[in-house]
């Protein structure tokens, strides 16, 4: 238990802007008994808890209230079983993702779920956001690889949900309940994951460029009705590629408005010919393909630079919207127009293949929260997204900066059934307050 107001203040945030409560004292747990421990006392005193993974969220999720617990997953880091034959994992929830994916290929499987923090980000923050990631168009988001939890209550009983098999249906689905339920039910102690076959050889990367992000857009409707089955689908616009180019000096040509890159494990022959071959089709001005791991490699590291090259630009309200991949095209052009409606720097980067975009609205530093101009930007893109059937967000989480939406997309009936969910798990409502519902 760490009492120091400045070492707890450490843990009080996560990767957003937002301005933190000041915590009563931060607890680094370092077993499951400690969790317990945690929450019973805290259920004693009414006092409230923040459960965290890295603090690498981007929806506020992880932010201190006033005179909470922060309480720190991150020491909790230890693979209990790794199980070839089973194809699973059991996992505390302080595990990097990288890791977990690192220790399953050296037996030829691999950890699907790839968030572009995976280096950073752990398991337990990513099962509390249902994160999704680079390679979610293929093998779906956090929820699609969970098949079992260990949670602990608010009163600091154990609960144990789901299975070791592959199949069940036992019962009501608790552990898809608290996968992306942001820490408001449960604090997460272990989870039993999926493991899958890595592929038997090196994934081919196609990387294209567009003279428009419409084109690039429209490249992508025709790669998904093509039914090529790309492991990963990404867009970078404009803004975002020469934020990279500023940093990196990647040779970014002058009418290069849109970058696509596209991957294939190879299970379907001539694939990333099929992708380069539509990208060409639909105006891509030039398209490259990897010859060699370490070529797809650097193509996909220019990906995941990408947020660490906004950072360099300013604060960033970070946004995660998704649509149905047929209007994906329409999105991206609604919130250029956006952007110069309100004079507003957006950099936008997508899970193209599943309608997943992040628009990333940057501000000057210094600023308690975003100027007008640009909540006003971000309201358009919400609600654009809800009109043209899409969601508020596909991986972040609600947490706080979404709140003020939320009743947009859920409705009073859906509202008022979570609140009860979340009465039956956290009656005196201790659990991260104020956050996800």
């Amino acid at each position: 238990m760490l009492t120091d107001p400045d070492v707890a203040a450490s843990y009080a945030r996560d990767q957003t802007f937002l301005e933190p409560g000041k915590p009563l004292c931060a607890v680094a747990a370092q077993t499951r008994d400690d969790v317990v421990a945690t929450m019973r006392w805290a259920t004693e005193h009414r006092v409230p808890v923040v459960p965290r993974g890295a603090g690498t969220g981007l929806a506020g999720g992880a932010t201190a209230v006033e005179g909470c617990v922060m309480l720190s997953l991150a020491r909790m880091t230890e693979i209990r079983e790794l199980s070839p034959a089973d194809e699973i994992a059991v996992v505390e929830p302080g595990v990097i993702t990288a890791d977990l994916d690192r220790a399953a290929r050296a037996h030829g499987l691999m950890y699907a779920p790839d968030p572009s923090s995976y280096e950073i980000s752990t398991i337990g923050g990513n099962l509390a956001t249902n994160a999704g990631g680079l390679r979610c168009v293929k093998y779906g988001v956090t929820r699609d690889s969970t098949l079992g939890l260990e949670v602990v209550l608010a009163d600091g009983r154990l609960l144990t949900t789901g299975r070791r098999t592959m199949k069940g249906v036992t019962g009501y689905d608790l552990t898809g309940l608290f996968v992306g339920s942001e820490g408001t039910l449960g604090v997460i102690t272990s989870a039993t994951l999926r493991l899958r076959r890595a592929p038997a050889a090196p994934p081919v990367t196609v990387a294209a460029e567009f003279p428009s992000q419409r084109a690039a857009g429209d490249a992508v409707a025709a790669i998904v009705a093509a039914g090529c089955r790309p492991s990963l689908l990404e867009l970078m616009d404009r803004n975002t590629l020469k934020a990279i180019d500023d940093w990196k000096n990647i040779g970014l040509d002058a009418g290069v408005q849109a970058m696509l890159i596209a991957q294939s494990e190879g299970e379907l022959p001539g694939s990333a010919d099929a992708m380069a071959r539509l990208c060409e089709a639909n105006g891509a001005s030039f398209v490259a393909m990897s010859s060699s791991p370490e070529e797809a490699d650097e193509l996909i590291g220019l990906r995941r630079l990408a947020y660490t090259a906004k950072e360099r630009l300013g604060a960033c309200l970070v946004e995660d919207v998704c649509v149905p991949r047929s209007v994906l095209p329409d999105m991206i052009t609604i919130i250029e127009e956006t952007a110069a409606r309100h004079d507003t720097l957006i950099c936008t980067v997508a899970h193209a293949g599943d309608g997943n975009l992040h628009p990333v609205f940057i501000f000057d530093r210094g600023l308690s929260e975003p100027p007008a101009n640009v909540w006003a930007a971000a309201d358009e893109v919400f609600r654009a997204a809800l009109r043209l059937g899409g969601t508020l967000t596909g991986e972040h989480g609600v947490g706080l900066l979404k709140r003020r939406w939320l009743g947009l997309e859920s409705g009073p009936v859906v509202s008022e059934v979570q609140q009860k969910i979340k009465q039956v798990f956290d009656p005196l409502g201790i659990l991260n307050p104020g956050k996800a519902i």
